[in-house]
């Protein structure tokens, strides 16, 4: 996403409104167990909270239950899973696909927990998760009103739980808006493009290093990623048509990869699939990969080796040979925003590796045609929603369409890249002029929005004149 500008962040300042967007936590919050429970049971049991595992998620993503109430837990996925509660002995055993069981919460203290599916991986691909038990929120800065009985509170009871919330919201946004004049407020930044050295055959070489390096997916929350060059996403790599290309990958990493050129046409034995195309690269080892640019295309690279943990945990960065097709009667575009979307690993629910409230937003100007580039790298479905202003959807996959059409919530499946332009005019600014910001976010709202506020794939689009 493009960076700041002194302008731009004295403009905006203070204007910016808390926009409201709806749901309970993340793909990241569960629901809790207790106990023994019934395999293959039927039905829910009365008062039970349902709750469903599939690959690789924890549904509702955010769950809260009575103080002694029950669960029932259900395997809709293809293989088996488990629920388990950190801290407590709580947990089901591992439940095959159809398998159901009926947890009771009798005696768990009233709190936040984090829930987790504890075969390996399984967490790290997603299923990870909160359950916030009875009205005291626990370690949550404000825990979840959803499904409280309020008839059980008392109308200050609940008028200090509702300050409490809005409070928590009102702080995520806060924290993101202070960027627009202090700058980001993580270190690190993806997508940054990547200078060639031109060989004396002219051929334009690149260098990537796998490795582990630590970085910053939000304030207060680093992680040990595993990287192209040190960044998530990785360097942004463009040719042009008829380039040579030569990229040079070291591997410093502690396992075998592959780097495989997602979208982009290249010779067999340079596609990257380990013991399919070549062998792996191994530890302390490099590879070479050379292919000729023929035509417009717009693509990615990531590893294809354990690349369910490599590639959710930071390895995978944009690859571009030339600009996309314009339509006729648009443009020029004078602004370019990659948006690559991630929502496993170590990353977690990202927009160009950074989640909210560190991600960044973009700022365009009234006459201005921004083209956005979504790539997902994720393992879900992200229906992507810019409030206000439509985008002319003219490419999929890298390749031009020959219709464009018009949306304002653009559903993109895991591999699939889209490009959209956004025409910025003045109907779009804020009132008297002042500048009009506008939320961009997952619509699925577990991705975007929790008990504590805004977080993972959110940011905004600000229009000025």
């Amino acid at each position: 996403m493009p960076l700041f500008r002194t302008k731009d962040r004295e403009i905006v300042s203070t204007t910016i409104v808390v926009f409201a967007l709806l749901a309970m936590l993340f793909s990241f919050m569960a629901f809790v167990v207790a106990a023994k429970a019934d395999s293959k049971t039927s039905g829910v049991p009365a008062g039970a909270v349902q709750v469903t595992l599939t690959e690789f998620s924890i549904t509702p993503a955010s769950i809260t239950a009575p103080l002694n109430g029950k669960l029932l837990v259900s395997n809709s996925g293809s293989t088996a899973h488990n629920f388990h509660v950190n801290g407590t002995s709580v947990h089901t055993n591992d439940l095959q696909p159809g398998d159901s069981a009926t947890l009771d919460l009798n005696g768990v203290k009233a709190g936040s927990y984090t829930v987790i599916c504890a075969i390996p991986g399984h967490q790290q691909a997603g299923m990870q998760g909160t359950l916030v038990i009875g009205s005291g929120g626990g370690s949550s800065a404000s825990g979840s009103m959803a499904g409280m009985d309020f008839n059980t509170l008392s109308p200050a009871q609940l008028q200090a739980m509702n300050a409490k919330m809005d409070a928590a919201m009102a702080k995520t946004v806060n924290i993101y808006t202070a960027q627009l004049k202090t700058g980001p407020n993580t270190k690190g930044v993806g997508n940054q493009p990547l200078a060639p050295k031109v060989a004396a055959d002219g051929t334009k070489v690149f260098h990537l290093t796998a490795a582990l390096t630590n970085w910053q997916v939000e304030p207060g929350k680093t992680v040990r990623a595993w990287t192209f060059n040190g960044t998530v996403p990785g360097p942004w790599i463009k040719v042009n048509v008829g380039d040579r290309v030569r990229v040079v990958v070291q591997n410093k990493l502690p396992m075998s990869t592959g780097v495989h050129f997602h979208g982009i046409e290249v010779p067999f034995n340079m596609d990257g699939v380990p013991d399919v195309t070549q062998a792996p690269i191994k530890p302390g080892e490099s590879f070479n990969y050379e292919f000729t640019a023929n035509k417009p295309e717009l693509g990615m690279y990531h590893s294809h080796h354990d690349a369910q943990v490599q590639v959710p945990n930071g390895m995978l960065g944009i690859f571009q040979i030339s600009d996309p097709a314009l339509p006729p009667n648009v443009g020029p575009v004078t602004q370019t925003v990659p948006m690559v979307l991630n929502d496993a690993g170590v990353i977690g629910l990202s927009l160009n590796g950074k989640s909210f409230p560190a991600t960044a937003p973009v700022i365009a100007h009234v006459g201005e045609w921004v083209e956005i580039n979504y790539f997902n790298e994720g393992l879900q479905i992200h229906p992507m929603h810019l409030h206000g202003l439509p985008q002319l959807v003219i490419g999929e996959d890298g390749y031009p369409l020959p219709t464009p059409y018009t949306v304002d919530t653009l559903s993109i499946a895991p591999g699939q890249r889209f490009t959209t332009l956004v025409h910025v005019t003045s109907d779009f600014l804020g009132p008297n002029g002042t500048p009009g910001i506008w939320a961009f976010h997952c619509h699925i709202l577990t991705h975007a929005e929790g008990p504590d506020g805004m977080f993972g794939m959110v940011t905004t689009f600000i229009v000025e004149k």
